[in-house]
């Protein structure tokens, strides 16, 4: 329910920025969807006898339905802003890809098994019968692997950071701001990002083949262009939505003209990312410009290169893209 909102802004909205930084906005809210829960719940309530008979036990099945959904999407580093209406940035603990077969097909195999095997009777049929308790064991077993998984994640992602801080502090920056994240469908190759002042480190890391410290290298960022261009309220949104984890650099298009260039550092993989946007041009006194409408570019690279590499990385400290 709460992954509405996108058609919510297909239909209404044509502004990119809209889009991308209210998309697990107010419908990810841990208020709304609590308030949400209860409005449900009794209107329910007063209208099936099965919730009259059990009302604090499906208060809170509905209650977990809606919130379990935004609090899993927040082990992402997408950003889930789970406290709105608070102006806080949205929550990414980064622990897992936006999508992980590992994660999701456990439960899709304890849901079908259970659909599969629960007679087509009513629930005073068969309560208590044993297919019932088999298909009732399968979806507990779903549950329990994918929330074991997710256990390791956060526990993986400690591992990388305690590395990457030790490698940092050759570096004198380990007070930089930084965020670690797997790479695509797995949580045993990682990346981190540290930002500085004129660009940002890089560094992967696999907890099957790396050993020694961790290896950074430098990429540049036009820091002082994106400075002429903060007082920009689109701008200032996705800078907040992305807790400044962004790069920017000219791109000249093919018509000739100079453009600058956003990156949201947070999704993706050097140098192809999945959010660019075109956010400003430059005039005749060498000035940038905020466009009047910012714009997202089309991605670019090749996908099945890039898994061939995360699959290589892992077992291979030696792989590259």
């Amino acid at each position: 329910m709460p992954d509405l909102d996108v058609l919510w802004f297909n239909v209404f909205s044509s502004d990119v920025v809209t889009e991308v930084t209210w998309h697990r906005g107010p419908s990810h809210s841990l208020l709304v969807l609590t308030v949400l829960g209860l409005l449900l719940w009794l209107l329910l309530k007063s209208r099936s006898s099965l919730i009259q008979s059990s009302p604090l036990q499906w208060l809170l099945a509905i209650w977990l339905a809606l919130i379990t959904h935004p609090l899993l999407d927040a082990f992402t580093v997408y950003g889930t802003q789970l406290l709105w209406p608070m102006k806080t940035p949205p929550v990414m603990w980064a622990t897992i890809f936006v999508i992980d077969p590992l994660y999701t097909v456990p439960l899709l195999i304890g849901v079908i098994a259970a659909w599969r095997l629960s007679p087509h009777k009513t629930a005073q049929q068969t309560s208590g019968s044993g297919r019932d308790r088999t298909a009732r064991n399968w979806l507990v077993a779903g549950l329990l692997v994918s929330s074991t998984y997710l256990v390791w994640s956060v526990a993986a992602k400690s591992l990388v950071d305690r590395v990457a801080s030790q490698s940092l502090a050759v570096l004198n920056l380990q007070n930089a701001p930084r965020f670690s994240t797997p790479l695509p469908f797995n949580t045993l190759a990682w990346r981190v990002i540290v930002m500085v002042p004129d660009g940002y480190w890089l560094g992967d890391r696999s907890l099957v083949a790396d050993r020694g410290p961790m290896q950074f290298t430098f990429h540049a960022s036009d820091n002082p262009a994106l400075t002429q261009l903060t007082s920009v309220p689109q701008l200032k949104r996705l800078l907040w939505f992305t807790q400044g984890f962004v790069a920017a650099h000219a791109q000249r298009r093919e018509d000739g003209e100079l453009r600058l260039i956003l990156t949201d550092l947070r999704m993706g993989l050097e140098p192809d990312y999945f959010f660019r946007y075109d956010i400003a041009g430059i005039d005749d006194r060498g000035v940038w410009v905020a466009a009047p409408e910012i714009i997202q570019m089309p991605e670019s690279g090749d996908f099945v290169k890039t898994l061939s590499w995360v699959w290589k990385r892992i077992y291979n400290s030696k792989a590259t893209p």
